[in-house]
């Protein structure tokens, strides 16, 4: 009852292993001005494997209309994709827990036609967040545990598990079909 999925950035190349996969998280953006350069080719070979795609922005404290505005307008997300906040330590330190809601808030204003959400590890979730705001879903990072099994009480949506060879994770869904009919808004979450 778990879908399969890898999250890719400029780390990885254009073109990646997509079999047994059934959705990818593409690094969009990052802060005021950074533009992942491998962002189109990357999005473009997840289609063109018949995956599910989700954008995510890396947050950084500060500026957050500006990176929320930033997010949208160089993301090379179409309808019904799923858009995620990256939530966890920068080079210039972390964004506070109410910038993390203003950004998703913002995001989900600036399109609300795509499911917003919360990517972010079990640490921050249970010692950084206060507001237990995700949008319309979380997808929990905790590594060393089994897929699916993250060691927090809130309800998740997509499990990062393991980084190796790459980000991998699972998402709560009975099938490729049911994630596809949430990202479009045509089903409630699991």
């Amino acid at each position: 009852m778990t879908v399969m999925g890898i999250d890719v950035s400029s780390h990885q190349r254009e073109t990646y292993a997509t079999s047994g996969m059934d959705f990818v998280f593409v690094k969009a953006t990052e802060g005021r001005t950074y533009v992942n350069p491998k962002q189109v080719p990357q999005a473009r070979h997840g289609r063109e494997a018949g995956l599910i795609l989700g954008f995510y922005h890396f947050l950084h404290p500060g500026d957050i209309q500006a990176q929320a505005e930033h997010f949208v307008a160089k993301c090379a997300s179409q309808a019904g994709d799923i858009l995620a906040c990256d939530w966890e330590s920068t080079s210039t330190g972390s964004a506070l827990c109410e910038e993390k809601d203003a950004f998703m808030k913002a995001v989900k204003r600036l399109r609300p036609d795509h499911r917003v959400i919360l990517y972010c590890s079990t640490s921050y979730w249970k010692t950084r967040d206060t507001t237990s705001y995700c949008g319309d879903g979380l997808w929990i990072a905790e590594y060393g545990v089994g897929a699916g099994k993250p060691h927090i009480q809130a309800d998740w949506l997509f499990h990062q598990y393991t980084s190796k060879p790459i980000d991998t994770s699972v998402g709560r869904f009975e099938d490729k079909a049911a994630l596809k009919a949430w990202a479009t808004k045509q089903l409630a979450p699991a």
